[in-house]
Formats: structure tokens, C-alpha cells, sequence
């Protein structure tokens, strides 16, 4: 939701009649029927350069694999572009697996109801431990976008809950694979804690005080506070990538920094 942005504007030119000093005063009608005319056009044009300017943001982010949502926490004064490298982008105190020393770090800020950051855990997440095993580090951080997706942080909560007793991948996995089934509302993740063997008396009361409200919060600042406006967005040894996007990409951005270190 992580669920890129044109636009367009028609010009208008104007047209001035030829006059001499005398007709400077004088308004006729047919120029003021015409300067009518002029502004309703301006005015249907600007509209229709609009909407197609929407439709076409919308349709990018679909085929990008991202979804974008404005976040109610202030993002900074100038956001860091798609491509750009941001240095030490925190992996906090969140879960990941493989080495804490691994030469790449995969930093993702993701979102349990987002159809995008579903795709990649089931298209490509498995590939990138199969091709690179121990030499990469991947760390999952939330950002849920709760204007559109209103179970996603108490989603968030209940993972780091599992956490708490060794089942966050499990419960990750759990999530985005049911996902389109259950949406992960908090009955059906109850459910799905149930089944992964989680301690239900400890699971439910981790999740019904908000113990991890604030941690989830924190990675939602810290991933604004790095230009994340979407989920899925990845941080490749802090190069940017945004989206579902293919193996290949994922690759590209990994044997590059592999090939510099």
C-alpha cells in the first residue's frame, strides 16, 4: 500500500482583432458572446485534463503494484524521489530473518490488507530467499493504511503479538495468504492464531490492550519520515523500490550493490 503521480492542461490562445484608437472604448457584443465562449471552453477543458490526469495516476499505480493513500502524519518538506538512496533507513526492532551481518539489507514497509504487498509475498518473497540465502537480511516494518484498509493495523498488532511467541512469519504468511478470503479482520486473524499453535490466552490479551499500538505507529513515522507514501516500498541497502515488483527488479538493485561491495 504499499497500493507515482501527470497532468494535464489544454492551452488556450487568445485572439486580438485589429482596432484603431477610437474603437478602444467601444465594447461590441460580438466580443463579449466570444470571451463567453473562450472561458466555458477554458473552464470544460481544464475539467476534462483532470479527470483524464486521474485516471491515468490511478491506472499507473495499478501496474505499478502499489497502493497510495495520503497518510495523516506529516510527510517530510521534500520527499526523497522514487530512485533515491536514503541512508541508514532503520530496520528498528523488527522482525526479519536471515543474518544480522548479511551484506544486504531489505527493509519493507508493508500493510496485512494490501492486495500489492499479498502478490509479493506470495510471487516473490519466497524466490529472493531461494536465490540469495544468507546474503540477504529481509525486515518487515507496517505501515497500514487505515483510511482504506481499516483492519490493518489491529492486524499489524496481532502479528507483532505472534512475534511475542516465535510465530510472526508464520502469522505473516497465515495473513496474506487468506487474505482475499478473510480480509484479516481480527476475527479471522483470531482464527488463524489459533491455528498457527499460538498460546490463545496470551495472544488475546496482547491484542485487545494495544500493546504494540505505539510500535506500529513508529514504523508508520519512521516510513514517512522516509518518503513512504505506498505499500509495498522497499529499501535495498536503502535504494528505493516501489511496488509488487518482479524478481528481476529485486535482482537488478541486489547484484548491483553485491558487484559494489
Amino acid at each position: 500500500m504499499e497500493e507515482t503521480k501527470d497532468q494535464m492542461m489544454p492551452n488556450n490562445p487568445s485572439e486580438k482583432d485589429d482596432y484603431d484608437d477610437d474603437d478602444v472604448i467601444v465594447l461590441k457584443k460580438s466580443w463579449v458572446v466570444t470571451g463567453i465562449v473562450a472561458i466555458v471552453a477554458f473552464v470544460v477543458g481544464g475539467l476534462a485534463g483532470y479527470l483524464l490526469a486521474t485516471a491515468a495516476f490511478e491506472r499507473g499505480a495499478a501496474q505499478a503494484g502499489v497502493i497510495q493513500v495520503q497518510q495523516q502524519a506529516a510527510a517530510p518538506a521534500q520527499a526523497p524521489q522514487p530512485s533515491a538512496r536514503i541512508d541508514n533507513v532503520s530496520a528498528d526492532d523488527d522482525p526479519y530473518f536471515g543474518p544480522e551481518d548479511a551484506p544486504i539489507t531489505i527493509v519493507e514497509f508493508s500493510d496485512f490488507q494490501c492486495p500489492y504487498c499479498a502478490r509479493f509475498q506470495q510471487q516473490t518473497l519466497e524466490a529472493l530467499k531461494e536465490q540469495y540465502g544468507d546474503q540477504v537480511r529481509f525486515v518487515y516494518r507496517d505501515f497500514p493504511l487505515s483510511s482504506i484498509h481499516p483492519d490493518a493495523e489491529k492486524a499489524a498488532e496481532a502479528a507483532e503479538c505472534a512475534n511475542e511467541q516465535g510465530k510472526f512469519w508464520d502469522m505473516h504468511d497465515a495473513m496474506f495468504n487468506n487474505q482475499t478470503i478473510t480480509g484479516v479482520g481480527i476475527d479471522a486473524v483470531t482464527n488463524m492464531a489459533s491455528e498457527i499453535g499460538l498460546n490463545m490466552d496470551k495472544f488475546n490479551e496482547c491484542v485487545s490492550s494495544g500493546k504494540y499500538a505505539d510500535e506500529v505507529a513508529k514504523d508508520l513515522q519512521d516510513g514517512s519520515s522516509y518518503g513512504v507514501s505506498g505499500t509495498p516500498t522497499f529499501f535495498i541497502n536503502g535504494v528505493r523500490l516501489v511496488g509488487a515488483q518482479p524478481l528481476a527488479a529485486f535482482t537488478a538493485v541486489i547484484d548491483e550493490e553485491l558487484k559494489n561491495q
